[in-house]
């Protein structure tokens, strides 16, 4: 039986949450791929048409090649499948460029709350379609020493998976390594395609919506939208419930 063939619909959850899976990009940092998407476009279509929506709805949470073929589609690009492979490498180039000048940063409100997860106990997981994201988090370093890689007890970053999202697979993924049921774990995702993923995983879905898209987080399923993770309320949490913290 495949990991796939394990998923559990939502409805035949059993218990409560018991383990977090962490997103990466919009989540846990800020950074820099929209930037290098829309600078590498240069030469293919006009960079100032890659909107954050078109980054959201057709790019985020997939391989790069399969993002970069979906972005030159919907901005009419000829020869899509083709040029993808190009846009893909001239990304990812331009990508690097920007890491290696600093430009990304961690959420401080993500990094307050991984740590409040932890502290629980839980086994969290950390898992992003980005074969970069590894390498920015190891840069990130928390009071306790850690660099933030170090919180998480399974890193499935940069996999080279069969599917990306919105398929379920790199969650899956994910909470096998933690030895947890799907059923029992939360993901917390910042675009439409993580949280229809989570879903269809029989996952609990909490979207932080950073781009005033609390909308379209909803509409894609999401159990509890916040546009910070500090607004999630941690006594639930203990509870093995995601509820929004009482003001």
């Amino acid at each position: 039986m495949t990991i796939l063939e394990r998923a559990r619909p939502r409805s035949d959850r059993i218990g409560g949450l018991t383990a977090g899976i962490f997103d990466v990009d919009g989540v846990l940092l800020a950074s820099p791929h929209e930037q290098a998407w829309r600078e590498a476009l240069k030469g293919f279509a006009d960079p100032g048409r890659f909107t954050t929506a078109i980054y959201e709805a057709h790019v985020a949470g997939k391989p790069r090649v399969s993002g970069a073929r979906a972005a030159l589609e919907a901005l009419g690009v000829p020869d899509a499948e083709r040029q993808a492979v190009i846009y893909a490498e001239h990304k990812q180039r331009r990508f690097l460029e920007l890491v290696h000048a600093g430009s990304f940063a961690a959420f401080p409100d993500a990094l307050r709350f991984v740590q409040a997860v932890a502290a629980l106990g839980w086994p969290l997981a950390v898992a992003s379609s980005s074969k970069n994201a590894n390498q920015m988090m190891k840069q990130i370093h928390l009071a306790s020493g850690q660099s933030l890689l170090d919180v998480f007890s399974a890193n499935v970053c940069g996999r080279d998976l069969q599917y990306g999202k919105p398929n379920p697979e790199i969650f899956l993924l994910a909470a096998a390594e933690i030895r947890s049921k799907p059923a029992n774990c939360f993901v917390v995702e910042d675009a439409p395609a993580g949280i229809e993923a989570a879903r269809a995983g029989g996952m609990a879905a909490l979207g932080v919506a950073r781009l005033e898209d609390a909308s379209e987080l909803r509409a894609a399923g999401a159990d509890l939208v916040v546009t910070s993770l500090d607004d999630v309320a941690i006594d639930a949490l203990v509870n093995g419930r995601l509820s929004r913290r009482s003001t």
